[in-house]
């Protein structure tokens, strides 16, 4: 099978030849920059400058020897600015806080601060700050619902025909150029729950939990725009593109963020609206991306449109493999929840990491319809032999 056909038929829970694997196929399942040097070294793969494409998270793009390698099937559709704004373009070289080479957008111009911080400004407003010896930035940029735009002048942002000239190439190169399942990030201009409150979220919480109807009204705005950016973008990209994703966080690591009712008479009805007309319109199977501890929000989610879950945070409260399995392993295919970045993968031997990743792999795999991936992106500290450990384990998994 190619890697397409096989994501494909994970998806439609259909029979495959080997685990399905993503490796950097989001922003969510990739590789800190730091992290994947050594990794490249360990693997003996030739010494060059790692690209940054995801400034915020400092994720390195992950290059085709390291894909073969590991059988990463997927391959992400992302915008010109993925991070601050500033294009992946006009790569130059710089040095992470470790001494890490890496390549860097050209318009990437941090400011250092007296006490060694990074600062990114954006019309002289600060959006980004990375501590001194740092691995990421804290995004500080503030979005409609922390600022509470008033709605009847307000018009949330469309895809530009720039923009979506990009998505067109880029689809077309991804298609052609390879065998990879494409995955395309594209949720509302802001995500509807946990996005809005960037910059305030204390604020945000206070104004969803009293202001209903002022919340509808916000939400239908981006409503109308993200359908207008939807039908946009599948004349653009098209069936070259297999899954679509939104990004929402609804829960913390103990509980969701919000009740099933506030849930099911706000948040679900908005989503709701667009993924209908995804499945309608497209064959595309829509992924969320949303951590921590869900599983009282997930009968709504599923509800809502969603055929895949990611990151399939398994230590969360109430979120156990066997559990998820047992629950809702036919209807929603799960992405990720090999090994857990937080405990096991960043500070467990490798024996244990193989475990960990052979126990919740044998569990959400065995209906059908699992992607492989860790919880969440690997972070910059994990050692190699542990990253090892876990593809190595996925790569001898037999159904």
């Amino acid at each position: 099978m190619t890697s397409r056909e096989r994501i494909l038929a994970a998806l439609n829970r259909q029979p495959v030849d080997r685990l399905p694997i993503d490796l950097g196929g989001t922003r969510q399942s990739g590789i800190a920059a730091i992290a994947y040097h050594k990794l490249r070294r360990r693997l003996g793969l030739p010494d060059r400058r790692v690209r940054v494409f995801d400034l915020f998270q400092m994720l390195a793009e992950v290059e085709q020897d390291v894909a073969d390698r590991f059988g990463a099937d997927c391959v992400g559709l992302y915008r010109p600015e993925v991070a601050f704004g500033i294009r992946n373009e006009g790569w130059k070289p710089w040095t992470l806080f470790d001494g890490t080479p890496v390549e860097v957008p050209g318009a990437f111009e941090p400011e250092t601060l007296p006490n060694g911080d990074l600062a990114i400004r954006r019309g002289g407003e600060l959006v980004g700050l990375m501590p001194r010896d740092g691995f990421y930035f804290d995004r500080l940029e503030k979005y409609p619902g922390a600022i509470h735009p008033d709605l009847d002048t307000w018009e949330p942002p469309r895809l530009s025909a720039a923009t979506l000239e990009h998505y067109r190439a880029q689809a077309e190169a991804l298609f052609t150029g390879t065998d990879k399942a494409i995955i395309a990030p594209l949720g509302p201009p802001y995500e509807l729950f946990n996005g809005l409150g960037q910059g305030g979220f204390a604020q945000w919480m206070i104004t969803f939990a009293t202001e209903p109807d002022y919340v509808r009204g916000l939400y239908a705005k981006l409503v109308d725009a993200w359908l207008t950016n939807l039908q946009a973008f599948w004349v653009a990209a098209g069936e070259r593109v297999q899954v679509l994703q939104i990004a929402d966080d609804f829960g913390t690591q103990r509980a969701p963020f919000l009740s099933v009712r506030m849930f099911r008479d706000l948040v679900l009805p908005a989503y709701r609206r667009g993924l209908d007309w995804v499945h309608a319109h497209t064959p595309w199977k829509v992924m969320l991306h949303s951590d921590g501890a869900l599983f009282p929000l997930l009968p709504s989610i599923i509800e809502m449109g969603v055929d895949i879950l990611n990151p399939v945070q398994t230590t969360a409260a109430g979120m156990a493999a066997d559990r998820l399995q047992a629950a809702f392993g036919g209807q929603l295919v799960f992405w990720g929840g090999a090994c857990d970045p937080q405990t096991t993968l960043a500070f467990g031997p490798p024996a244990e990491v193989a475990r960990e990743t052979r126990q919740n792999v044998e569990i959400l795999a065995g209906g059908g319809g699992y992607v492989f991936a860790p919880v969440h992106n690997i972070q910059a500290t994990v050692p190699p032999e542990n990253i090892l450990a876990m593809f190595e384990a996925a790569l001898d998994f037999r159904f």
